[in-house]
């Protein structure tokens, strides 16, 4: 722990003290820093309905934050949303402006060379535009010319050709009938945001517990005794949430917090609309404990916790573990406890990088804890061995019954708004995302059967010639991707690159051979339809779908819905079908509702009498009930095969890199410079190291270097301009900045089950 003298006395049993020498943020998260930063959004004076959506901001018949997916209360607070949230609305509420005059004074050649900051700031895109090669500019076009172009291309391929690529911001209407549009036209070409990200929990949640989301809601961290958190930084990533750690460490909640950075959002919190701590400056303790983990060393902590629970129980028969539940709601305990003994103690610390005091400490607060939560973000799930990693902490929940009763429970912690909801409407790869049957009944389509193709592979497809159109709903493909450079090279090949986007990013400048930019509303703005004003719906990490309501008037008459640009590309695309009423659609978002919950009726039975619950609709979750939707009927215990997260050792000059998202960003949106929470400001080509191995590789404190990839496959990796920047960093790692970083992850350098790239553990190597 630090020394600041608002933290308890006894925080120097944590993994490390903080390296004051460092760049350091030496203040609480939130507080008048957070104040401020809110303050420097608004330089410009922003207008009455600016200030009105912040106001109603995740509240009901309000509009849905477009940053983070963290859930929203039954109870909002006055200002329910923290400055993430307003630079997200801001941002999006830009009036400058990106048009066909805009593009006549720059050519696609030249907005290459523009940071990603500078692109997305030149203001919102407000009409349909396609790419002329000879004049290397987008050019306007009609609504009508850019869908008969699309849909004629796409008409002219094999639909197993063809990817519909989404991120997490269109809500479910659009969203679903970007998935059934696919599948009608014969393909499951789905990739989506979260294969970046949390396909890992997906894909391997599904297999352990039956679930493939988390298992809490906002009412367990009322009830919660404990919380364990892995890999997720909640002051940069989803601040709101700092609200409820708040709370519960007020009632004696005891957080205990792994990951590699000390992230100040879990070690401290000045609440901005707690009066008494803005004036006394007092701040709440979030994490009794932090320890800084090795990356990839999280399979050892839990191994060695695990082992805590079995020699507590050694000692106490029939008083540690819960023997009931693991008899009857459990598979697989009597491997995996064999697994964690062979274990040895050396081995875990040399893995973890942290000692057996420091994991001994931590389960004593695990077993003090009737009900625990385990909370975790992307610092598990990006890693090649990230499946071992859920399993081993749902190894620990359930070895004391902390599944499938109040206050407990497994929690991920989604990024993007709506990339949870848009899995649960049927935006993924696999057959199951979306029921046949219904399909068949609903629209009389057969959908195909074959597995389509998740971002990876449809990566390879767009390498080796296999995939001939990439169609986004929304994001910043490209530059999210791992292996970067090589896909960049690539991607003009492709016949046809279609963008639905609110901005111009740096996905719309690597044009295929035939190219369009699609404006589309944003979540701030109104939604006028033929039956009038329309609402749009999304789901947060905790399982709640809310309504949202534009208030502000669209940035051009010539800008369409998502909803409407994916209905106008169906029928530019697809043969007549009675059964797809695409207008009808359109007109009334409540008709698409409808057919929402008649193909998914045990999630959204009465959906449009619903949908402006306080708090959300309830999807619900089998595991709350003990219902395990596995194999076996039953939650899995998991043994473990290794210790490390890592699917490559790094050698005795190699470090594992950990990329990292600055406080001034959310995806790939750079909002600015600054990541205050690190105490970092100005450049994002920065490599972080700690000063020890600064000293033993021979480099200096400001030394501009190179860092390559250590993988040999045969293709060669590199990243140049990086500034050596001392940080309090574990040994043996190396941080910096996502996505400048991404070239150096190979795209087959992914987790085993998921095929999520390792953007958390890719080994490298600093060259001079």
């Amino acid at each position: 722990m630090t020394d600041h003298p608002s933290e308890r006395p006894d925080g120097e049993h944590s993994a490390t003290r903080q390296d004051r020498e460092t760049p350091f943020y030496d203040h609480a998260t939130g507080g008048w820093g957070s104040l401020r930063s809110v303050a420097h959004i608004f330089s410009e004076k922003p207008s009455a309905v600016a200030l009105k959506i912040l106001g109603d901001l995740n509240k009901p018949r309000g509009v849905m934050c477009s940053s983070c997916a963290w859930a929203k209360p039954a109870e909002p607070a006055t200002f329910e949303f923290c400055e993430n949230g307003a630079k997200a609305t801001l941002w999006e509420l830009d009036r400058k402006k990106v048009g066909a005059e805009f593009m006549a004074d720059h050519t696609v050649s030249e907005l290459k060379t523009w940071h990603d900051h500078d692109l997305e700031s030149s203001g919102r895109l407000t009409e349909p535009m396609r790419y002329d090669t000879a004049r290397d500019r987008y050019v306007a076009v009609s609504w009508e010319e850019a869908f008969a172009g699309i849909g004629k291309a796409l008409r002219a391929m094999d639909p197993k050709e063809a990817v519909f690529y989404a991120s997490g911001h269109a809500g479910l209407e659009a969203s679903f009938l970007y998935a059934l549009f696919a599948r009608a036209m014969g393909h499951q070409n789905l990739p989506q945001s979260s294969n970046m990200c949390h396909e890992t929990t997906s894909v391997n949640l599904k297999t352990f517990i039956g679930t493939p989301v988390g298992t809490c809601t906002l009412e367990d961290f009322e009830h919660c005794d404990a919380i364990f958190f892995f890999g997720q930084n909640t002051g940069t990533n989803s601040p709101r949430f700092l609200h409820q750690l708040k709370a519960a460490v007020k009632r004696g909640c005891r957080i205990v917090t792994f990951n590699p950075l000390r992230e100040r959002g879990l070690v401290e919190f000045i609440d901005p609309q707690d009066p008494l701590q803005m004036v006394t400056g007092k701040s709440t303790q979030i994490s009794e404990r932090y320890y800084q983990v090795r990356p990839g060393g999280d399979i050892a902590v839990l191994a060695g916790l695990m082992k805590c629970v079995l020699a507590a129980e050694d000692s106490a028969p029939g008083t540690v573990l819960d023997h009931d539940f693991i008899a009857a709601e459990t598979e697989g305990f009597d491997e995996t406890v064999s697994a964690v003994c062979a274990a040895s103690w050396e081995e875990i610390e040399q893995q973890s990088g942290l000692t057996r005091a420091m994991i001994e400490e931590a389960a004593d607060i695990y077993l003090s804890a009737d009900r625990a939560i385990g909370i975790y973000g992307m610092g598990l799930t990006q890693h090649v061995n990230g499946w071992l990693n859920l399993g081993m902490l749902c190894n620990l929940l359930m070895m004391r019954g902390n599944m499938g009763k109040k206050g407990a429970g497994i929690s991920p912690v989604r990024g993007h708004s709506n990339v949870q909801g848009q899995r649960t409407v049927g935006i993924g790869e696999k057959s199951a995302h979306m029921p046949a049957d219904k399909l068949r009944t609903l629209f009389g389509i057969e959908a195909p059967t074959e597995n389509g193709l998740n971002a990876v592979h449809a990566c390879e497809g767009v390498l080796d010639g296999s995939v001939k159109a990439m169609v986004s709903l929304g994001g910043n493909l490209i530059r999210a991707l791992p292996d970067r450079q090589r896909m960049e090279e690539a991607w003009p090949s492709l016949p046809l690159t279609v963008h639905i986007a609110t901005k111009l990013n740096r996905s719309h400048l690597v044009p295929g051979q035939e190219s369009y930019l699609l404006p589309c509303l944003g979540r701030t703005d109104e939604d006028i339809q033929a039956s009038g004003p329309q609402v749009v719906t999304m789901e947060d990490s905790l399982s709640h779908v809310s309504a949202s309501v534009g208030q502000a008037k669209p940035p051009s008459q010539h800008v369409l819905s998502e909803t409407a640009i994916v209905a106008r590309l169906a029928q530019a695309t697809l043969d007549p079908n009675p059964k797809l009423d695409w207008d009808g659609w359109v007109e009334n978002y409540d008709r698409i509702r409808d057919l929402i919950a008649a193909c998914f009726p045990g999630d959204f039975a009465n959906f449009n009498e619903r949908m402006f619950e306080p708090g959300g609709l309830y999807r619900g979750n089998p595991v709350r009930d003990r219902k395990w939707e596995t194999e076996s009927g039953k939650a899995q215990f998991t043994a473990p095969t290794t210790l490390s997260a890592l699917g490559q050792a790094p050698g005795a000059r190699q470090m594992t890199l950990i990329t990292l998202r600055s406080n001034d960003q959310f995806n790939t949106t750079i909002y600015g410079y600054s990541d205050r929470l690190r105490g970092l400001e100005g450049c994002r080509m920065v490599l972080l190291m700690n000063r020890d191995e600064i000293a033993r590789l021979g480099f200096e404190e400001g030394q501009v270097v190179s860092l390559s990839c250590a993988i040999d496959d045969g293709v060669a990796r590199r990243v140049d301009g990086l500034t050596v920047t001392p940080y309090d960093l574990p040994p043996g790692c190396v941080a910096g900045y996502y996505p400048e970083l991404n070239p150096l992850i190979p795209l087959a350098y992914h987790e085993k089950n998921s095929a999520t790239p390792a953007y958390k553990g890719t080994p490298v190597e600093v060259l001079s």
